[in-house]
């Protein structure tokens, strides 16, 4: 069965979605934070199928998040280095690794996010960028942008009833 594809969709959450909700390629990225860069390296840290690797580097570069540069002429070799977007996507990365530390990990915390300049574990939270404001459900929501759909905004305003019954019992 062929996998739906989402990217026009005029949903920013399915267009992300479609650049990098197959683990792979949220591995691969987590590995090129690390400084992984080199074909082999990924290959040996996720242990994955080289032609997976092939079709996931290849999908991470076309959709911008990596770029390939040439590191050896004979035979030709490519290291795989992120782009602003691939940068980008770090706080999603922490945001990941935080909830997994929270939710799924009855062990123990496997990586900590510390403050450089401490030492001390951090936490992330997200914040409004003008106000310094954390986003919560008490005090922040999705609302229909310039360029929703019908469809898009038909959803967001069950969310928002249902937001507001939460919030008003």
């Amino acid at each position: 069965m062929q996998r739906k594809k989402l990217d026009g969709t005029p949903c920013p959450i399915a267009r992300s979605l479609e650049r990098v909700g197959e683990w792979w390629s949220i591995l691969i990225l987590r590995d090129a934070f690390y400084g992984l860069t080199r074909f082999d390296e990924f290959e040996k840290s996720l242990g994955i199928a080289p032609n997976m690797l092939t079709r996931r580097l290849g999908t991470l570069v076309e959709e911008g998040l990596l770029e390939k540069r040439l590191y050896q002429q004979k035979p030709p070799r490519y290291g795989y280095h992120l782009t602003q977007a691939g940068l980008d996507f770090r706080p999603v990365l922490m945001a990941f690794a935080a909830w997994g530390n929270k939710h799924f990990a009855p062990e123990g915390h496997s990586v900590d996010i510390i403050d450089t300049d401490t030492g001390r574990p951090a936490e992330p939270m997200m914040v409004d960028a003008h106000t310094l404001k954390p986003l919560t459900s008490a005090t922040h929501m999705m609302a229909p942008g310039p360029a929703a759909t019908a469809e898009q905004r038909e959803r967001l305003a069950r969310y928002a009833k249902l937001r507001a019954e939460r919030l008003n019992p």
